[in-house]
């Protein structure tokens, strides 16, 4: 009556590198639903740590509906210095809830979900934004699992790409991310510095580890180019300020120090919002091309369920999911 399901990463993994152009249109499918209103999302919380002020575990509740409705949360660590140790930033854990009981019936590792749903928050802006799958130069700042992500999503939707320029602090995570492009057919050359790699770039992705802006000067970007702000804290209040500015959700992203939270502060008010990923989709916004267009994701949990569901779903078809008898221990009142 009451089952639950566990899945581990590596189960994770093989089902979302077979399954990235469905988990992109899942990912546009639930954009809009939450466009229509068919969502609650209430604002993520940050447990920090005064001892360690970098660090955070952040909780995303959400509520999908739909026939049936699904609840949940994930519960995502984000340390960035764990990559001193080579260990990834950000681990996590998803938690699905049945609506009609409120029973949990499913919790997933999520770290993995969580990356698959930003990369395909991040191909729907770059597509619809940057107008084709086609670029000539991709420059990517910040060598991590998420922009790793992001290119794997671009080579599964059959993205032609001429050339990507890598930059990362350190050196030795760019060649290895170069290297990586290269075998998914896309050429890769390592960039001394972040102007390096963004000069000439169709599309820029910032997917680093930054907790304050260090791009500062509004020269950096140039007119037309589509810039995929996922780490959401490398672009200064001015930089923001001079671009076409696409988020997720409003509310959302103009909080926790953000670049577009830093914008809103520095100058008082919001207007340098100029749509959300949901009016692009459905035509009602189209950004220019005389100035960059940033897009800035904040990252909503109502991505991680319809993520997570699809990839529940998958795994049971591909027997990769444990079932956990009597995991609750009294499913009877007397």
């Amino acid at each position: 009556m009451f089952p639950f399901h566990l899945m581990g990463g590596p189960d994770i993994r093989a089902v979302v590198e077979r399954s990235r152009p469905q988990l992109v249109d899942r990912v546009r499918e639930t954009y809009l639903a939450h466009h229509r209103g068919e969502t609650v999302n209430p604002n993520s919380y940050f447990l920090r740590f005064p001892e360690k002020p970098n660090a955070r575990i952040i909780a995303l509740p959400a509520f999908l509906r739909g026939d049936p409705g699904v609840a949940g949360i994930k519960w995502i660590a984000s340390f960035p210095d764990n990559i001193t140790r080579n260990v990834p930033r950000a681990s996590a854990v998803l938690v699905l809830n049945d609506f009609a009981t409120g029973y949990p019936f499913a919790c997933l590792e999520a770290a993995q979900i969580s990356a698959a749903r930003t990369a395909a928050s991040a191909v729907l802006a770059a597509e619809r934004i940057h107008g084709s799958r086609t670029a000539d130069r991709v420059a990517v700042i910040g060598a991590g699992i998420i922009a790793r992500t992001v290119l794997e999503f671009l080579a599964s939707l059959r993205w032609s790409i001429g050339r990507v320029a890598v930059h990362d602090a350190v050196p030795g995570y760019a060649r290895r991310y170069a290297e990586h492009a290269g075998s998914l057919g896309y050429p890769a050359s390592v960039a001394d510095t972040p102007t390096d790699a963004v000069t000439g770039a169709d599309i820029v992705l910032l997917a680093t580890t930054a907790t304050e802006p260090y791009l500062l000067d509004v020269g950096i970007l140039a007119a037309g180019q589509t810039v995929l702000n996922i780490s959401l804290r490398d672009l200064g209040p001015d930089v923001v300020a001079a671009a076409y500015n696409v988020v997720d959700d409003v509310d959302h992203c103009l909080t926790a120090g953000t670049s577009v939270h830093l914008a809103e502060q520095k100058f008082g008010h919001r207007d340098f919002i100029d749509a959300t990923l949901a009016q692009l989709l459905l035509d009602e916004e189209t950004p220019g091309r005389d100035k960059p267009r940033v897009f800035s994701p904040f990252g909503l949990g109502v991505l991680d369920l319809a993520v997570g569901l699809e990839v529940l779903a998958a795994g049971r078809r591909a027997g990769r999911v444990t079932a956990v008898p009597e995991f609750f221990g009294e499913v009877e009142r007397w």
